[in-house]
């Protein structure tokens, strides 16, 4: 009957936090808006030697 307790116990308790989780999602958000920063700069360097 113990088993049981332990068992629903286990199953509710809260996930340990994993920091290489968080510094992965960092690192991802982080090159993602490096990236749209250059592709906007580029964008911009394009349209001004078009139009001279």
């Amino acid at each position: 009957m113990e088993a049981i307790f332990d068992d629903i116990t286990a199953a509710i308790q809260q996930p340990h936090p994993d920091v290489s989780a968080a510094v992965r999602a960092f690192a991802l958000d982080f090159a993602g808006k490096l990236l749209l920063g250059i592709a906007i700069g580029i964008g911009i360097a394009v349209g001004r030697l078009i139009a001279g």
